[in-house]
């Protein structure tokens, strides 16, 4: 459990985390892996959300697991981008949050993923947190704990 004073600076910067829905780069799952590959080489991020046509949320593409498709015994072959949709091989097995979503959670799962998928009660895709936007408010925290609260040491015990 977060200590109250921390739980309640990083709660000040609650609104920052959530980077909106209609910002974020993303592709459909029906999409041929040839525009995802464009897709993902235009935006220059490593991962990006894969939804339904009703903007559920069902996953993540990565432009390895593109690339991985390519491989042939010979070399690279990119005409079978076409031949494959990004549901074929996107990463469905990945931690989400809903909304509304605790910070202890949030702290907990970004520890291994760059950025969270969130998603409200329908599994409707809202947006991400991303792990550069929390550690901008732990850099605030850092810097104005001591601006917001008294810190006194706990007297060590002698055992």
């Amino acid at each position: 459990m977060l200590s109250k004073p921390v739980e309640e600076m990083l709660n000040k910067r609650r609104d920052k985390f959530l980077i909106p829905a209609e910002i974020v780069a993303n592709v459909q799952e029906t999409n041929n892996l040839d525009h995802a590959f464009l897709v993902l080489t235009k935006v220059k991020y490593a991962k990006i959300p894969v939804l339904d046509s009703d903007q559920h949320f069902k996953g993540l593409l990565s432009l390895a697991m593109i690339t991985d498709t390519m491989l042939g015994l010979t070399g690279i072959d990119p005409s079978k981008l076409s031949r494959y949709q990004v549901k074929d091989v996107m990463q469905v097995d990945v931690p989400t949050v809903t909304l509304p979503y605790s910070m202890e959670e949030i702290l907990h799962l970004l520890v291994d993923q760059p950025f969270l998928a969130v998603t409200d009660n329908d599994g409707i895709f809202t947006g991400i947190i991303t792990r550069r936007e929390v550690m901008k408010a732990i850099n605030y925290l850092a810097h104005d704990l001591e601006k917001s609260y008294y810190l006194l040491p706990l007297e060590k015990s002698t055992n």
